[in-house]
């Protein structure tokens, strides 16, 4: 045995130094790869961590701008909120201006409407000129007849009817009238003034010669009240005369209410 231990010895004595060189340097990267190796996964686990970092990052960011984004959303539908009660308040402050303003037009149409009344009222318009007739003499008749004044020159108010010739009181107040009888041929020229059914003045003209005028005026007076009627009557045998010229006319207006 000292022998091959000698052997041995001596083998590994006389080895190459290239060899022991090479053998060393192979020692030495076995030493080194698994350095790099473990070195290059710290690298990879890093670049992983950093990655879910930066996703982790992404991450909160879209998550702060969505917060961003929901708040401001929310301001928005807020201030969207304000703006359309403010919208409905205008709408309510308009509805009751337009309002107003109707209750306003209104009383004053109903203020314009109540004045013309009472203007028209305590003081209506009433006066009529007529004349009656373009044929000549009317009568001698045996029976009485009321005459018409056909020919209308004036009739405000319309209180004066041709078609019966009777004039209506319109209000209750002071009237005057007035009217003349003309008379041509020989006769009696009279005339009767009605108040609805009762006779109220008698006049009469009496006429000896053909061709001759005659003629009277006379005027009244009259209290009436609304629906009064006054209307003309040609006595029986008596005439009146009248043409182009106007001479027998029928006329009146109100002087003032009562």
């Amino acid at each position: 045995m000292r022998g091959c231990l000698g052997e041995v010895a001596e083998i590994n004595q006389n080895t190459d130094p290239k060899d022991a060189a090479e053998e060393s340097t192979e020692q030495t990267t076995k030493q080194t790869y698994p350095d790099i190796w473990t070195e290059l996964r710290a690298l990879r686990d890093m670049v992983v961590e950093l990655n879910v970092h930066v996703e982790l990052l992404q991450r909160e960011n879209s998550a702060t701008e969505l917060t961003s984004l929901g708040t401001r959303l929310t301001a928005t539908e807020s201030k969207t909120s304000d703006l359309e009660k403010e919208n409905a308040d205008l709408q309510t402050r308009l509805s009751s201006s337009e309002s107003r303003i109707d209750q306003l037009e209104r009383s004053r149409l109903s203020s314009m409407i109540q004045m013309f009344f009472f203007v028209s009222s305590e003081k209506p318009k009433v006066a009529f000129y007529t004349a009656l007739t373009d044929a000549g003499t009317l009568g001698p008749y045996n029976t009485a007849i009321t005459l018409k004044y056909s020919k209308v020159f004036t009739n405000i108010g319309n209180a004066y009817n041709p078609s019966t010739g009777f004039f209506t009181a319109p209000v209750k107040g002071v009237y005057n009238l007035q009217f003349t009888a003309f008379g041509i041929d020989a006769g009696v020229t009279g005339v009767y003034v009605y108040k609805n059914n009762q006779r109220i003045m008698y006049n009469l003209e009496i006429n000896n010669s053909n061709y001759v005028p005659e003629f009277f005026t006379k005027s009244l007076v009259l209290e009436l009240t609304a629906g009064d009627v006054i209307y003309l009557v040609l006595p029986s045998g008596y005439s009146i005369y009248d043409d182009i010229y106007n001479q027998s006319t029928f006329s009146g207006s109100l002087l003032f209410t009562l």
